[in-house]
């Protein structure tokens, strides 16, 4: 890739960032900076300092969305609604940088298929990595790994 393909993404969050600044909206603005940061954080880890692709940014944006998801769900728990709606918020405003999710018919689908694919169903609980190995390239960054671990273990009868 050539590096005006990599900073494609991280261009866009700048200017969107710029555009909450401008219109004072707060929340966009501190998500986007968090959602930056994160991303030269990933940039400088490792061995020596490098651009990221879209593809690693969008990882990086994925794994601050499913922070933001857990914090809900733990402040929820916890009875802390003002904090949940925050986290939900922030969340919210990551997941316009993500692909579409898929949705769990769509995930029980890819399954079904790849279950199939891999000849996983005779191997029963046991082809559980097999199935997993498989599936992951087709919804890496479209679906939460649990959700897709859960379908696996349901239709394998594990």
């Amino acid at each position: 890739m050539s590096n005006s393909v990599n900073a494609e993404m991280k261009q866009r969050l700048h200017n969107d960032m710029t555009a909450a600044l401008k219109a004072r909206d707060e929340l966009r603005k501190s998500t986007l900076r968090m959602a930056l940061t994160a991303i030269t954080k990933a940039e400088v880890a490792g061995k020596e300092a490098r651009e990221l692709s879209d593809a690693e940014i969008i990882d990086v944006l994925g794994a601050e969305a499913k922070k933001r998801r857990e914090s809900v769900i733990a402040y929820r728990e916890a009875g802390r609604v003002e904090l949940a709606e925050k986290e939900q918020a922030e969340a919210d405003i990551l997941a316009e940088y993500l692909p579409e999710q898929l949705t769990a018919d769509e995930i029980a689908a890819l399954v079904t298929e790849t279950i199939a694919e891999t000849g996983a169903a005779e191997l029963g609980p046991r082809g559980i990595g097999k199935v997993m190995g498989a599936l992951q390239p087709k919804v890496k960054g479209k679906a939460d790994g649990g959700a897709v671990s859960a379908e696996v273990k349901r239709q394998l009868g594990a």
